[in-house]
């Protein structure tokens, strides 16, 4: 069983998908369930409606998984085992302010000193305790010895006490605090493999100190991927509606920082020939315009029809016709800028104002014609203008553009559209 928890505080960014697509893939490659964990115990900090903009991309990209599951359903078993752990003294209540900790870490940081709770509230007894009006939070008390676990790419990594500390598993209001809910969660649904980013390493030794003192023994792999590093966070609505398609997206995200067989692949391609040790321990780089590259390639061998309909037709001419403007833009909105451009009112170019204006009222007169020759020949008999003349802004007419693929290939490829084109 594999999980993926979205962060639910802000748009799903390149990494956050990174980490999906690994999950993803790593579940089929193992033939395991895929669970989707909506972490939404915060309610400060939850954005409402972020969980299902989450679904609806993962869906986008075509990344199954087995269920839904939210963490509030879980409340119940989070305080039951937080009151087991303190039942067996592995946990303690904590009366400390937020000043008296704020002072602990000055000190720390004056003292040039690992942060760490100072164990105070650890000695108390049950009769103080008991005798405490005050609110608390619940603590766990730190391991007795090193953490140790296997990462399978970055070895094995011993974590000392003073990393794990007694860190707080309750706050004051009696909720559970993200690291003991994620480890708490990870024992109800039988997880066997974590896939996360390397910054959420820290928690890794936490959350496995929980699992030990609750006598959860099952081993669970581990990877942390070293983060894709940005200028700037990018999120993937942003990529999306700049025109990048979410194949080539996934193709990218899984190219970066891995050793794969060739650049340009399909998910489905990928499963079959993934290996976790072809991932670098290195931070990659985000290289838009290599995601242009690829993006490009995903568009030149998408299928005609499926093309134009992204592009809001149903028609394989307009398919045909958005790959010749691949020749000098890389994404969607792009080419959709230049087919707007054809279907678009036209003006006048500076220089051509009535030679326009002939043509277009020309057109708007003109039979159908299946060539592009011929429609010239037409135009220049009702018009007067010459082949010198005509050139230019008759590009402009039918088209939008000053330059550009070359008419005699654009031409078969709208000529159904004509009267829409020239239309007032």
């Amino acid at each position: 069983m594999l999980r993926f928890a979205p962060s639910l505080t802000g748009d799903m960014n390149v990494n956050d998908l990174r980490v999906a697509l690994f999950n993803f893939i790593v579940s089929k490659k193992l033939n395991e369930e895929l669970l989707i964990r909506i972490e939404d115990i915060d309610k400060e900090r939850f954005e409402e409606g972020k969980d299902k903009e989450v679904l609806e991309l993962l869906n986008l990209f075509s990344i199954d998984y087995t269920r839904v599951l939210n963490q509030s359903s879980n409340f119940k078993y989070y305080q039951k085992l937080a009151m087991q752990l303190m039942g067996q003294k592995k946990a303690f209540a904590c009366f400390c302010s937020d000043e008296k900790l704020e002072e602990l870490k000055q000190d720390a940081i004056k003292n040039s000193k690992p942060i760490v709770y100072d164990g105070f509230c650890e000695k108390l007894s049950d009769e103080v305790v008991l005798e405490v009006n005050a609110a608390f939070t619940v603590r766990i008390k730190r391991p007795n010895d090193n953490i140790k676990f296997d990462d399978l790419i970055k070895g094995t990594l011993d974590y000392s006490s003073d990393d794990v500390d007694s860190f707080v598993i309750l706050t004051h209001d009696k909720n559970p605090t993200s690291n003991y809910a994620c480890a708490i969660d990870d024992m109800l649904y039988d997880i066997s493999f974590v896939i996360d980013t390397e910054d959420k390493i820290l928690n890794t030794p936490k959350q496995i100190h929980i699992r030990n003192s609750l006598g959860y023994s099952k081993k669970i792999d581990y990877l942390h991927l070293p983060k894709i590093e940005l200028q700037e966070e990018i999120s993937i609505k942003s990529l999306i509606e700049e025109g990048f398609l979410p194949a080539a997206i996934a193709n990218y995200l899984v190219l970066l920082g891995n050793k794969t067989p060739k650049d340009i692949f399909t998910l489905e391609e990928a499963i079959e020939w993934f290996d976790i040790k072809n991932i670098s321990l290195d931070n990659p780089a985000f290289d838009i315009e290599k995601l242009k590259i690829i993006n490009k390639k995903h568009l030149i061998l998408i299928d005609e029809l499926r093309l134009s309909k992204l592009l809001g037709f149903a028609d394989e001419d307009i398919g045909k016709l958005a790959k010749l403007f691949l020749e000098e833009v890389s994404t969607l909105k792009q080419i959709k800028e230049k087919i707007d451009s054809i279907f678009s009112k036209k003006l006048v170019i500076k220089g051509f104002e009535k030679e326009v204006s002939k043509i277009i009222n020309c057109l708007q007169h003109s039979p159908y014609f299946e060539n592009l020759n011929e429609l010239q020949e037409f135009i220049k008999n009702n018009t007067g203008l010459n082949e010198e003349s005509l050139s230019k802004p008759l590009y402009y007419v039918l088209t939008g553009l000053n330059n550009g693929p070359n008419l005699n290939d654009i031409y078969p490829l709208i000529k159904n559209y004509l009267g829409e084109i020239v239309r007032c």
